[in-house]
């Protein structure tokens, strides 16, 4: 065994892998972060390229990967609409393909794999807020099904995996996740809310703006990954990671104004197709087994957010 265990992040130069990268390296491990650069940016981990316990690799886990590690948090794959609709035969191979791929790597050297899974599985769902248990109301060929089947199939893989192969791991679904380094341009509603807010656009909204969503803060989120990697073997999930408390569209909208100084108004379009309603879910299972729960409020996360937006992005 190593000195430093070192971990295998897939997507790491995205969003949230690269605050997963930080916070495994604070923890002491290495860290060998994997990603092509479609949607993620080398800007996200430049602070860490000369970090003795890091390296970075670039690479399409579409194609196989030969490495060493002892365990790998896949987290590689488009996950805004407007960059998963881009090349929706390339998101459903990440998806599909990818996670192959990684648990074949896993399969080989006998170390566990967690699976970045999504509340998208979902679709817009029947059942309020939304238990693991719930199967969810998906389109299989509408628009969004690209991610939303893709990763559907990659928690049958997982599965299948662990039955047939005696695999370890850890399936989680990530509910809405905002924070620092979320891109200004990739379609997400607390990116797209800031951008337009602090460039004096009309905020957008679609629809009646009624329609919900839970927010949950980046630094909640890894903290909920890494519990759920040290969990015993006998923990798989899918466990549910978000924030439970539910916000309106509009609310969201009314908050981003306050924190940006923002003087824009709010306008009205329609509602895209095949967008839920709804989306909030139900973590009991996260508090029983990960002893987890989000502690950063809206207001914190957002001003946090809108501040990084005005210095880092200079938006």
């Amino acid at each position: 065994m190593r000195d430093h265990p070192r971990i295998l992040v897939t997507g790491g130069a995205g969003f949230l892998g690269s605050h997963l990268c930080d916070r495994l390296l604070d923890a002491g491990h290495e860290v060998l972060c994997v990603d092509n650069c479609y949607t993620g940016d080398k800007s996200n981990i430049y602070h860490l390229i000369n970090h003795p316990r890091f390296e970075f690799m670039r690479h399409d886990i579409t194609f196989p990967l030969y490495v060493e590690v002892d365990a790998i948090y896949n987290l590689a794959c488009p996950a805004s609409p407007i960059h998963y609709q881009r090349d929706p035969v390339q998101t459903t191979k990440t998806s599909v393909v990818g996670t192959i791929n990684m648990l074949g790597l896993a399969k080989r050297l006998k170390i566990p794999m967690l699976q970045a899974s999504t509340s998208e599985v979902y679709g817009d769902p029947n059942v309020h807020p939304q238990p693991e248990s719930y199967w969810g109301n998906v389109n299989p060929i509408g628009p969004r099904a690209c991610y939303d089947e893709g990763k559907r199939c990659a928690e049958t893989l997982c599965f299948d995996y662990y039955r047939q192969h005696g695999l370890t791991i850890k399936v989680v679904r990530i509910f809405n996740t905002y924070g620092p380094r979320m891109h200004p341009h990739d379609g997400r509603v607390v990116s797209n809310f800031i951008r337009q807010a602090l460039h004096g656009e009309p905020i957008t909204l679609y629809g009646d703006g009624e329609q919900t969503r839970s927010f949950c803060y980046v630094d909640d989120l890894v903290d909920g990954l890494m519990r759920m990697m040290d969990t015993d073997v006998s923990i798989t999930g899918p466990i549910n990671l978000g924030n439970p408390v539910e916000f309106t569209m509009r609310e969201l909208a009314e908050k981003v104004l306050q924190l940006s100084g923002s003087g824009t108004s709010l306008v009205h379009e329609p509602l895209p197709e095949d967008d839920p309603k709804q989306r909030q879910p139900d973590i009991s299972l996260a508090r029983k087994a990960l002893d987890w729960e989000p502690k950063v409020t809206l207001h914190e996360g957002l001003k946090a957010t809108v501040n990084y937006f005005k210095e880092a992005r200079g938006v």
